[in-house]
């Protein structure tokens, strides 16, 4: 009986460890006697005890890795560190666990020679503005390079780009200066714009003025016309009234002299009389002395 009990728990303590869940994502690599048995994706496994073992655990999901600055000098023999990050997934487990000794460390040495290459070509000023071809042709080639490795290389990119201190104060020079430079087109053409709106402003302002005055002057003589208008229809309605009324020489000399007695209350000294006036006064007088002299 205790013989039993002891086998019993030896068998499980062999096989409870040989049980073996692989996660999401996750793949295991699997030796039988050495060899390459099979590669375990997600799920619940048996592992044979003695037999056969876990030869590499591997992750699936896309790994990042930013490398250590490397220093790389430029065709126009200027040093400068760069580090990189790069961007990876594992295909085939398999591969990955038998194509290289240490991926990572591979991965990370050919990333260094592909950009000492790739920057050796370029100068300086095309290395600080073509980092997108740059990222282009890294991951085209590391990624043709790792294939055999299982690994796809999805992204790389040019992290810091340093250049030599002294470069980097001639850069900051030639920056602000440059911005002082589009500092002064810019109000230069500030100042163009003000001086072409102020133009504009006078210019219409002129005009308007110049209106406003035409406006006025026409609206003036329209007015005097008016007005003389008016008087010569107040005159002609005058004459016609009376010539309507049949108005003769006697009234119209009698309507004079009343005008004469009235001037004569007047403080004016000497009075000038027409001679037709004189002619009507005259007349009047003799036919005052008539009157008179027939009521004696």
């Amino acid at each position: 009986m205790q013989f039993l009990i002891i086998l019993l728990v030896i068998a499980v303590l062999i096989i409870i460890p040989n049980i073996k869940v692989v996660s999401q994502a996750e793949a295991y690599v699997i030796e039988r006697i050495g060899s390459y048995h099979a590669t375990w994706k997600n799920g619940i496994h048996f592992k044979i005890p003695f037999l056969e073992r876990v030869s590499g655990r591997v992750s699936l999901k896309e790994i990042v890795k930013d490398f250590a600055p490397q220093p790389v000098i430029t065709k126009d023999n200027v040093t400068m560190q760069i580090d990189t990050v790069v961007y990876f997934q594992i295909t085939d487990p398999k591969l990955y666990t038998y194509g290289v000794d240490n991926p990572l460390n591979a991965i990370e040495n050919l990333t260094a020679t592909t950009l000492r290459n790739i920057i050796g070509d370029l100068e300086l000023d095309q290395t600080l503005t073509s980092r997108d071809i740059i990222n282009s042709k890294m991951r085209a080639i590391l990624d043709e390079a790792t294939d055999p490795w299982g690994v796809k290389v999805t992204r790389v990119e040019l992290k810091n780009i340093l250049p030599p201190k002294d470069i980097q104060e001639s850069m900051e020079k030639q920056m602000r200066a440059e911005r002082e430079r589009r500092e002064l087109i810019l109000k230069a053409e500030g100042e163009k714009k003000s001086s072409i709106l102020i133009a504009e402003g006078e210019k219409q302002s002129v005009i308007l003025r110049a209106e406003a005055k035409k406006e006025a002057q026409i609206k003036m003589a329209e007015g005097e016309a008016d007005a003389i208008l008016k008087i010569k229809n107040a005159e002609a309605e005058g004459i016609r009234f009376i010539k309507d009324a049949k108005a003769d020489e006697s009234v119209i000399a009698l309507k004079s002299l009343e005008a004469l007695k009235e001037i004569a209350h007047g403080e004016a000294n000497k009075i000038f009389i027409p001679t037709e006036l004189q002619s009507i006064a005259t007349l009047g007088t003799t036919f005052h002395e008539m009157t008179k002299n027939e009521k004696k």
